[in-house]
C-alpha cells in the first residue's frame, strides 16, 4: 500500500504495547489490531470505563463492532473527528495510514489529559500564547504609523518597458 510508514506503525505498536504494559501479539501493524480488541483495551487502560463490551470471539460484525467503540471513546477522548480512521480502513485494510494517524492523534491528544501519567507518542504539544492589550496598546496600533510592511516602491519606474508587444532592448 503507498503512504504506509513501518517505522511508525511500529512506533504506534509499541506505545500501545507501553501503555497496555505487555507485549502485543507479533504480526503486522493491521493483522495486531483488526479485532480491535487490543485498541479498546487501549481506550479503558488511557479512560477506564469508556469502552464497556468488548467482543472477543464472534463474526466478522462482532469484531467490527469493537472498532467502532474504540472510535466513539477517541473522539469523545478528544481525538479530532478528522483524524479518526473508518472501521473498513482497518478491518478491510483499505486505508492503514489514516489507522496510524488516528492512533498518532491519540497519543498526542494523551498529553493534554493531566491524569495519565503514562508514556507519551509523538512530539510534545503546543501551548497557546494568547495576548492580551490593554485599550492604550490597542489604541496606539490603530493610529500608529503605517510601517514597511505594506510596501514601498521608490525607483520603481516602468523605464525601458517601452510599448506593449516590442522586444526590450538591452
Amino acid at each position: 500500500m503507498v503512504g504506509r510508514n513501518k517505522e511508525l506503525e511500529q512506533e504506534v505498536l509499541d506505545w500501545i504495547a507501553a501503555v497496555l504494559e505487555e507485549p502485543l501479539p507479533p504480526g503486522a501493524f493491521e493483522d495486531v489490531l483488526k479485532d480491535g480488541v487490543i485498541l479498546c483495551r487501549l481506550m479503558n487502560k488511557l479512560e477506564p470505563g469508556s469502552v464497556n463490551k468488548i467482543q472477543t470471539s464472534g463474526g466478522s460484525f462482532k469484531l467490527m463492532e469493537n472498532i467502532e467503540r474504540f472510535q466513539k471513546a477517541a473522539k469523545k477522548y478528544g481525538v479530532p473527528h478528522e483524524e479518526i480512521f473508518q472501521t473498513a480502513d482497518l478491518f478491510e485494510r483499505r486505508n492503514i495510514p489514516q489507522v496510524v494517524i488516528s492512533l498518532y492523534s491519540l497519543g498526542r491528544i494523551t498529553q493534554k489529559h493531566p491524569e495519565y501519567k503514562g508514556p507519551s507518542l509523538g512530539p510534545k504539544m503546543a501551548e497557546a500564547d494568547k495576548k492580551v492589550w490593554d485599550e492604550d496598546q490597542q489604541r496606539a496600533l490603530r493610529e500608529g504609523q503605517i510601517g514597511l510592511q505594506m510596501g514601498q516602491n521608490k525607483g520603481a519606474t516602468q523605464a525601458g518597458q517601452g510599448a506593449f508587444g516590442n522586444s526590450r532592448h538591452m
